[in-house]
């Protein structure tokens, strides 16, 4: 399995920071925002990565991160998403790099302490969503429940007015190749881009989707509120001796 994180889009509900640089690579702390999805999909045993990036602050990642050896990622490699065309274009670009093998996709922005090798490690087939129960789930991806059996997942819908259930689709996914031929099957949305929900729509239908429940803490830092927490969030644990989020980069002798 290999791991793709896209990290791509202007971040306008962040200007003025992310008119000087890419959003991802904001501070969370004393990392990057990209630091802490890519210690995810190492501690899930991942350290074959894709970085799908875009926009006019690309390529400040190649010296943020550089060969990510330092990092202890074993191959790295970076992707281009022309244009603002959706989660799926982004996905898409990673279909070379994946070589037919799973991969498992974080969104850059994502920010959580839960431990996700299990749900990498138990993976067969199909694709493999991670929900997380929230007070307001009318801005994200909702998964619809069959009523007869609340264990399986019937649609996912696309921030749905009166949510089916509290149920939101994190940013953290695992989809095996079929993954590439659903989203040439996908036609853009009425805001013109290629949706992450309508590939995992199709993985439904076809009754090869899983899901689990994201254990731990979950953050979009997208915004200045939850960018602000998640900087909290870290410099508390850092003092108080907590290990989590405890993987740091080397710091530059320069």
């Amino acid at each position: 399995m290999k791991g793709v994180i896209l990290a791509g889009g202007l971040g306008t509900r962040l200007y003025p920071l992310t008119k000087a640089t890419n959003k991802h690579l904001l501070p969370v702390y004393d990392q990057c925002m990209i630091h802490y999805p890519i210690a995810n999909l190492l501690g899930a045993g991942i350290d074959q990565i894709l970085v799908v990036t875009g926009g006019p602050h690309a390529g400040d990642f190649i010296r943020v991160l550089g060969t990510g050896k330092d990092l202890g990622v074993k191959h790295l490699e970076y992707g281009y998403q022309e244009g603002e065309g959706g989660i799926a274009e982004a996905l898409e670009v990673a279909e070379d790099f994946a070589e037919g093998q799973s991969v498992f996709v974080v969104l850059g922005d994502n920010f959580t302490d839960a431990d996700l090798g299990p749900a990498a490690r138990g993976f067969k087939e199909g694709a493999h969503l991670f929900l997380k129960e929230v007070p307001d789930p009318r801005d994200y991806g909702v998964a619809v429940f069959d009523e007869s059996d609340t264990s399986r997942i019937v649609a996912i819908e696309e921030k749905p007015k009166a949510p089916k259930s509290k149920y939101a689709v994190t940013g953290f996914y695992i989809y095996d190749s079929r993954a590439f031929d659903y989203i040439r099957r996908s036609e853009p949305s009425a805001r013109g881009e290629l949706e992450i929900t309508t590939v995992n729509n199709f993985y439904i239908a076809d009754g090869l989707m899983t899901w689990s429940k994201l254990d731990g803490l979950w953050l979009d830092c997208g915004s200045f509120d939850s960018l602000f927490e998640a900087n909290r969030i870290v410099a508390e644990t850092r003092q108080g001796g907590d290990a989590r989020f405890s993987q740091r980069p080397p710091t530059d002798p320069a």
